[in-house]
């Protein structure tokens, strides 16, 4: 891999566009993934004529091709990149034939956040072709603004060597921040495109626990197929919505409840779809938020400061043996202690 950046650093630029130097220091950073060294390159260009009066942000697109469009839009964020010495911050500035850009390639926050972090992580299931974790509540899966340190993904390059050659080490699907369970990773790139493929035929079987507000009523079974999209009124939030008026996709949950009284269900949750927070949203359009779940109108109960989701149950025919896996994990201390303050108990059939 650090050999074919090498050899793209080296490569000539597209034609307009006219390197003045070699680079001065070879910074070893794959676009792709994110990752970054400590050292740091300076590449200058020469805006040719073909290219006067184009956006800088496209300038830069072109004569840096073999780094990502949203890594040099940062450097430009962060004032890596100046113009005939000035610094720019503003993709929309426009350049001028025989203008001088120079750019620092430094590390970024997001380049730096591939990174290996050694952290505890509890693996269920292990083979030479994937894991499957037990996430804990309050673990961020994947670095994003506000969260570059500390996730799922730190921790996978930090415990395997083989993270490190597959896209986002291996992650295929995500749980929330404060939902916890299990998640399957793959270890190579070939397993990685069988499960996201499994994933996306719905041949994989994800399975949570709910503790929601309120009485659940008399019918046991719940069927929701309604489309969630992006909460037209919160940006922050998704919502069921309708697609002749808003954007989003077909989700489907099935919802069953296992025991409750009169202020509280608990409910095992059977996904069909992978929508952003459908539980959650689904729940919450059948009149139950889940107990903390603030963002979709829950409270804080029970002991419980998150919102109270956790995923049980996984099972998959494995990509590559073929074989039917099946995982459990019981329920966190926190969902648990909930139940036994309010006397609720479940059991499940071994046949699920």
């Amino acid at each position: 891999m650090a050999s074919q950046r090498k050899q793209a650093a080296q490569a000539p630029a597209p034609q307009g566009l006219v390197p003045s130097d070699a680079v001065e220091q070879s910074w070893d950073e794959a676009a792709e993934d994110g990752i970054a060294s400590a050292e740091v390159e300076n590449r200058e260009l020469t805006v040719a004529a073909e290219h006067h009066g184009q956006r800088v942000d496209k300038v830069l697109a072109l004569g840096v091709s073999e780094f990502s469009r949203s890594y040099l839009q940062q450097l430009l964020a962060d004032g890596a990149v100046t113009l005939n010495g000035k610094v720019l911050l503003k993709p929309s500035v426009k350049v001028a034939v025989g203008e001088r850009l120079r750019v620092e390639m430094r590390p970024t926050q997001q380049s730096m956040a591939f990174q290996p972090e050694a952290m505890d992580l509890q693996v269920v299931y292990e083979d030479e072709d994937l894991l499957v974790i037990n996430k804990p509540a309050g673990l961020v899966v994947h670095p994003a603004p506000g969260n570059w340190t500390g996730t799922l993904l730190n921790g996978l390059l930090a415990r395997d060597e083989k993270a490190r050659q597959v896209p986002r080490a291996g992650i295929v699907h995500r749980l929330d921040k404060d939902t916890s369970g299990l998640m399957v990773v793959a270890r190579n790139r070939s397993t990685m495109d069988a499960l996201i493929k499994m994933i996306a035929a719905r041949e994989v079987s994800r399975q949570y626990l709910a503790l929601a507000h309120k009485q659940w009523g008399s019918r046991k079974r719940r069927e929701v197929d309604a489309p969630i999209g992006r909460d037209p009124r919160n940006r922050l939030r998704m919502a069921v919505v309708d697609l002749n008026l808003h954007p989003g996709k077909q989700a489907r949950t099935d919802f069953d409840l296992l025991d409750g009284d009169a202020a509280h269900s608990l409910v095992r949750c059977t996904l069909h779809t992978g929508r952003t927070h459908q539980i959650r949203v689904h729940m919450a359009s059948l009149g139950h938020p889940l107990i903390a779940d603030t963002l979709y109108g829950g409270q804080p109960e029970g002991g419980l400061e998150r919102q109270a989701l956790h995923a049980f149950r996984l099972a998959f025919e494995h990509p590559v043996t073929k074989k039917p896996l099946v995982h459990y994990a019981p329920l966190p201390q926190d969902m648990a202690g909930a139940l036994d303050l309010w006397g609720l108990r479940y059991n499940l059939p071994e046949s699920l």
